[in-house]
């Protein structure tokens, strides 16, 4: 679904194809970045476009909430926050990154409450998010943003091919 929502700081808004080259150099190449995400760094920027225009074609599914976040102060594209599934009852799933260059300055928690309102103004009752253990920025922002942790537990990631310990999350309306 193409949809735009804003924040204070913060505008999220659809992916374009221009920015594969702000996403690549931000965090998609950085795997310092990456180590905490679920895909490994893109190697070059064909990667990153191939990426983006799979993302752009999916924009004509309703449920699909996929958003560039972008600096209201001066249009830099500083990270991507969506909806990367649904549960089996249909709970929404967050995921999200945010170039190293932008991270300690709460735009992640600040992203994450908007979409978390928006999502529970379409009246969405919870959230679930997961956080590997380590990632202590990522578990601090779903901490803030009223994240309760359900579980602790091993997941495999096909994209990597190995196992990892997440914590899991929900976030309640």
């Amino acid at each position: 679904m193409k949809l735009t929502l804003e924040t204070e700081r913060l505008i999220l808004r659809p992916f374009r194809e221009d920015d594969a080259e702000a996403m690549f150099n931000g965090w998609a190449s950085d795997p310092e970045v990456t180590k905490y995400l679920t895909w490994d760094v893109h190697e070059n920027i064909d990667t990153t476009k191939f990426i983006l225009d799979m993302w752009i074609k999916e924009y004509d599914d309703p449920k699909k909430l996929n958003f560039a976040i972008e600096l209201k102060s001066d249009g830099s594209l500083i990270g991507g926050i969506d909806v990367v599934g649904y549960d089996d009852e249909g709970v929404p799933v967050i995921g999200y990154d945010l170039s190293r260059k932008y991270w300690n300055n709460g735009y992640m928690t600040e992203a994450c409450r908007r979409l978390l309102d928006y999502l529970f103004s379409q009246g969405y009752k919870e959230v679930k998010i997961d956080a590997f253990v380590e990632n202590i920025g990522s578990n601090r922002v779903i901490q803030k943003c009223g994240g309760v942790l359900v579980k602790t537990e091993n997941d495999f990631l096909p994209l990597k091919n190995k196992t990892v310990t997440v914590n899991k999350y929900i976030i309640k309306s």
